[in-house]
């Protein structure tokens, strides 16, 4: 496999961990799938603060990166080439959210995982984003987007990202 590839791999990796702790199905998609911008489906099936829906799902773009995110002290900065994926994920067309999961690894290849006989670790982590909301983009080679530092994605955290999408209150994307 090429660099590229295993990032890939090991997004999926870091989004499958963080979903089975939070007690969370998550599947890989088709490539029908794919081509609506989603890569993974995250499904949660359990009590919610919702009044009668216990059955959450939320569609995830994954991508990686070793690209530097800049030195916002607020946000990281990942940079999508093409457009087509990013239109359709600011594109707010259906009662499941989309969002995007980004995995910022570090430069050196060989720092991405270590593994010993007490402990597996995946070096840097992941943010999450919906982009519903985000203005077009004024050029033809791709777009900067900003995550938010508060939006790592924990075990926790996905809980929460739950409990926003069932009451439909996910945070709309705003420019830093």
């Amino acid at each position: 496999m090429i660099d590229q590839e295993i990032e890939s791999e090991l997004s999926y990796a870091y989004l499958h961990a963080v979903a089975a702790k939070a007690g969370m199905s998550c599947n890989q998609g088709n490539r029908h799938d794919d081509g609506a911008g989603v890569d993974v489906e995250v499904t949660y099936r359990g009590m919610t603060t919702h009044p009668y829906f216990r059955h959450v799902q939320l569609n995830i773009q994954l991508k990686a990166t070793v690209q530097d995110s800049g030195t916002d002290p607020n946000y990281l900065s990942y940079f999508m080439k093409g457009l087509k994926r990013y239109d359709k994920l600011r594109t707010n067309d259906s009662e499941i959210y989309k969002i995007l999961v980004v995995l910022f690894l570090p430069s050196n290849a060989n720092s991405w995982l270590s593994i010993s006989p007490d402990e597996l670790i995946l070096k840097k982590a992941v943010y999450w984003v919906c982009l519903y909301g985000a203005p077009p983009s004024s050029n033809s080679s791709g777009q900067t987007i900003y995550l938010p530092k508060a939006n790592l994605l924990t075990p926790e955290s996905l809980k929460d990202l739950v409990e926003l999408a069932v009451n439909k209150k996910v945070t709309l994307y705003k420019a830093t």
